[in-house]
């Protein structure tokens, strides 16, 4: 059997910009998953960068609410509601609430720095105009 605490897991900022606790991933862990799971966490008024990852992502809401952006869509996320992310597509999550947003990430295959890429907003782009 094998059982791991997120409170033993060291919280980091993610490239994506939340905060982030890497829960079960086959390079650390002594176990042959083909998925991640991590806890990711953004503060009041914050949002993650804009970015599109190689593998298929699962967001699964357990507290505050959001704004979930996939490609050009956007919809309110409350807890207990759980995203389908394709891979490839643009992604982002906001925080609308008034307290911490909290969710579980579960990527398929395992997530890998190398397959997550940043996407900055138009008005961040050096050169570029809006």
């Amino acid at each position: 059997m094998f059982v791991k605490s997120t409170r033993e897991c060291a919280a980091f900022t993610a490239s994506d910009g939340c905060t982030l606790r890497e829960v079960l991933h086959p390079k650390q862990d002594p176990l042959s998953l083909p998925y991640s799971l991590a806890h990711a966490a953004v503060a009041v008024g914050g949002r993650t960068f804009r970015h599109c990852l190689r593998a298929q992502e699962v967001y699964y809401l357990l507290a505050g609410q959001g704004r979930m952006h996939i490609d050009d869509d956007a919809r309110v996320v409350n807890p207990g509601d759980a995203v389908v992310i394709p891979a490839g597509a643009l992604q982002w999550i906001e925080n609308t609430g008034t307290h911490t947003l909290e969710f579980l990430a579960l990527v398929d295959p395992p997530w890998r720095a190398a397959h997550d890429r940043l996407v900055p907003d138009l008005a961040e782009r050096p050169g570029e105009r809006t």
